[in-house]
């Protein structure tokens, strides 16, 4: 039997594209406190009252267009990820979503019943960066779960992984031929967050948006700052890519609402290009390692038109990390890190 075992939390999926699948998937995502950072009673008002009832429709119209024979991409790619993983490093391996199928509770029930000698199992959050509606919420979702009952084992968890070696390295490698050809612009599009999540995740209360630059000076708010993290994982990539100051960029996409979040804005930068000479464009999205909604339909399709319309001759996305191998040694590294880690204390 085995005495350590990995769990692997990613985002989460509609069980379905219908519109009540739809419906209830929105309904937890938006109810998240960290998602949606109001009252209870406002986001009550807000998701179920408003936001809900006109989103769902359209969103479930969305979903259909990318969903496939083996259902959500996202979830399935999980899946594909979680088994290679599991020949990979001969361990159990077991896989949930932050919202909606499967469950943590159902991954560590399911962890303590087939391994009852089990000792540790090492949390794998699917975000390279931190984020209190992405990383955060996740982990602390999986505690809860964990805390509900009296399991006999320990749970580990890895942090965020956006600097690491191996994980620039699959990056970079994964966007490679995607430059051999003559292109214009790189554009890093990651998920955008509310302006407001940055200030509240600084534990000085006095560093992120208060200095001049305040991303590139040295704090210990920069474990937590997604901004500052997103832009280390660009930089980096773009060092290794061998690309000038002009040829690459970022970007935050999935807006929603009208308070400020991070700027610039994917939809608004796709407009701009085509003006500033910039009329081919190779974008690609490193806060999702795994193809969605938010990559297959609002970048894929919807960013392709309005960067087309706008004047643009070539746009090319580059498809998430999914279970490409050297992602995959990546897992196994960070997995064998953390154990190492928990044995060395």
């Amino acid at each position: 039997m085995a005495s350590q075992a990995v769990l692997l939390a990613n985002l989460g999926s509609p069980d379905s594209y219908r519109v009540k699948d739809v419906r209830a998937y929105l309904d937890e995502f938006l109810m998240d406190e960290r998602v949606l950072d109001l009252s209870y009673f406002g986001r009550l008002l807000l998701v179920k009252g408003i936001i809900v009832p006109f989103r769902a429709p359209k969103s479930a119209a969305k979903y259909k267009t990318i969903w496939t024979s083996n259902g959500s991409p996202l979830i399935y790619i999980s899946q594909r990820v979680q088994e290679k993983l599991k020949s990979a490093l001969q361990l159990p391996v077991e896989l949930c979503m932050r919202y909606a199928n499967p469950t943590p509770a159902s991954a560590l029930d399911k962890l303590q019943h087939e391994n009852p000698d089990l000792e540790e199992a090492v949390l794998v959050p699917l975000y390279p960066h931190y984020a209190m509606s992405s990383y955060e919420t996740a982990v602390e979702h999986v505690k809860s779960a964990f805390n509900t009952k009296n399991y006999s084992f320990k749970l580990k968890v890895v942090p965020p992984f956006y600097s690491d070696g191996h994980y620039v390295d699959a990056l970079t490698t994964s966007i490679k031929p995607y430059l051999e050809a003559d292109f214009d612009h790189l554009l890093f599009s990651y998920h955008g967050i509310p302006k407001r999540h940055v200030l509240k995740t600084d534990c000085t209360h006095s560093h992120c948006f208060s200095l001049e630059n305040c991303c590139a000076i040295k704090s210990e708010a920069h474990a937590v700052c997604y901004r500052h993290q997103i832009i280390e994982t660009t930089n980096l990539v773009a060092e290794k890519l061998g690309l000038r100051a002009d040829q690459f960029s970022f970007s935050f996409q999935s807006r929603l609402g009208t308070d400020a979040w991070l700027q610039p804005y994917t939809a608004e930068q796709l407009k701009k290009f085509p003006q500033q000479g910039i009329k081919k464009l190779v974008v690609v999205c490193p806060a999702f390692v795994s193809d969605c909604l938010e990559t297959l339909e609002e970048i894929q399709v919807e960013g392709r038109y309005d960067f087309m319309k706008a004047g643009g001759e070539s746009y090319q996305v580059i498809p998430c990390l999914n279970d490409r191998e050297d992602w995959i040694n990546t897992l196994v590294h960070l997995v064998n890190k953390q154990i190492a880690q928990s044995t060395a204390a």
